[in-house]
């Protein structure tokens, strides 16, 4: 039996895990990330290498694969991340097969292998164009086309968080476009959508479940900008499935049941058919199981 181990390098913490290749957790471990410099201390490398040797420890056959997750764009050999300005200082063209001494590791952007996890392993198997959104502080996703990553001329697409919503929106998203999707429903604007009133999507929520007007018309319009993009993204990809990740798409009811509503008015009908749209099955360890899920991908093909 083969086992992956997958990584997922974030701000905040490092999750990794050990996986055999029909996506059965073996072990799990986390660590705070530690922000420090390479030479002064600990550091956030040398946790991500003592993770590796731990649950390679754990596996009772030889681990096949390495993947890393981590936000930014890789390189066109998904060998390191070639661009991530402002955190985790030491990322940027970090060749982590050089750093870590193994054969090989596979690295990707972090909300393409949540989108593996699930096509993988979760609620995507045996489909074969997926689009998903990742819905937190911002938003991300990814795109599998025929069965494949979709990374695109410079490994940048897949990040749906930056199509328009809004051309005539003057504030930029951190690409320089104006009215972002991004802009419109990430949780990073909430207090600046609603003037200053809401501080978090999850108070929002709150207070629209307890029917206070105001929230309910800041998050009504907030799930009419989500559909619209959801809905956009269908007449350009016209995928088999629509997968929602992310915290801010635990809202139960308080988000699928008026997504639908909104769908339903704006989504081309020529077919007769519907786009399903599904929660993700994976929670906070998507990365890490994406990461290890695409390792096994890439080494089935390299052999």
């Amino acid at each position: 039996m083969t086992t992956a181990i997958g990584i997922d390098l974030g701000g905040t913490n490092i999750k990794g895990v050990l996986l055999n290749a029909k996506g059965h957790l073996i072990h799990r471990a986390e660590r705070a990330t530690q922000p420090g410099t390479a030479g002064e201390g600990w550091h956030w490398k040398q946790t991500v290498s003592q993770m590796i040797a731990e649950l390679k420890s754990k596996s009772a056959h030889p681990v096949k694969a390495i993947g890393l997750a981590a936000p930014g764009l890789p390189n066109e050999s998904n060998s390191a991340i070639r661009l991530m300005p402002v955190r985790l200082n030491g990322l940027e063209n970090l060749i982590w097969t050089d750093y870590l001494g193994e054969k090989k590791v596979w690295v990707l952007n972090d909300a393409h292998a949540a989108l593996i996890a699930e096509a993988r392993f979760g609620i995507g198997q045996g489909i074969k164009n997926i689009v998903m959104l990742t819905w937190g502080t911002g938003v991300g996703g990814g795109v599998l086309m025929n069965g494949e990553l979709y990374q695109g001329n410079y490994q940048m697409a897949g990040h749906l968080g930056h199509m328009i919503l809004d051309v005539d929106n003057e504030g930029p998203g951190i690409t320089g476009m104006p009215g972002t999707l991004e802009n419109a429903i990430g949780d990073a604007t909430i207090s600046k959508r609603s003037f200053g009133r809401i501080q978090s999507t999850y108070e929002l929520v709150k207070a629209y479940r307890q029917g206070d007007p105001f929230a309910t018309f800041i998050w009504l319009n907030t799930i009419r900008k989500l559909a619209m993009g959801i809905c956009s993204l269908c007449n350009l990809l016209s995928p088999e499935l629509v997968i929602l990740g992310g915290g801010v798409t635990k809202a139960g009811d308080a988000l699928y049941k008026p997504l639908a509503e909104f769908i339903d008015v704006y989504e081309w009908k020529n077919t007769g058919k519907k786009t399903p749209v599904k929660q993700a099955g994976y929670g906070e360890m998507a990365g890490a199981v994406g990461a290890a899920g695409f390792a096994f991908s890439k080494a089935d093909l390299s052999g």
